[in-house]
């Protein structure tokens, strides 16, 4: 790859949830990836949970309601309005004009995250650590590892300034 000109214009998926951790990393990537007069993208990713498989009676034999899966999925819309609103309160803290694309996916935040990187051809992935400790990050394994071994693009885990 010698001798290919470097690309001018970037895409940077950042993936956004409802946590600090993400907002940190959503600003301190527009702190060092958007400088004045940028071209580069930046996409907010949000993954929302995939619905839960319910039959009409469950386990304990209630019934699930219309109204009640309806209330989840309002539930879910709710959630990535919210946090679209403050990744846009972040963003609009700085002084320069970005271009600025929303991507919202549903399912397992790790295949869905790697799945919409590889599809965009992103540039890098940048993400929140949520700061579990060893075990929890075991048992639940860790989206950002995940993506770090999966994505063809450099991932940047920016940690929380109390993180250890």
């Amino acid at each position: 790859m010698e001798g290919e000109m470097r690309k001018t214009e970037q895409k940077i998926v950042v993936a956004v949830d409802e946590s600090e951790e993400s907002m940190h990393a959503l600003s301190w990537c527009l702190s060092n990836f958007f400088p004045n007069n940028t071209n580069n993208t930046l996409v907010l990713l949000y993954v929302k949970p995939p619905p839960p498989v319910y039959s009409s009676v469950d386990a304990a034999g209630y019934m699930f309601s219309a109204d009640v899966t309806k209330a989840m999925e309002q539930y879910g819309s709710d959630m990535v309005n919210s946090v679209m609103r403050r990744a846009e309160a972040v963003y609009r803290n700085f002084e320069t004009d970005i271009n600025v694309q929303r991507v919202v996916g549903c399912g397992e935040a790790k295949d869905v995250i790697c799945g919409v990187v590889e599809k965009l051809k992103a540039d890098t992935l940048v993400m929140g650590s949520h700061g579990y400790g060893f075990i929890k990050r075991v048992l639940l394994g860790s989206v950002s590892d995940y993506c770090a071994k999966h994505v063809k693009c450099p991932v940047v885990i920016v940690k929380h300034p109390e993180e250890k």
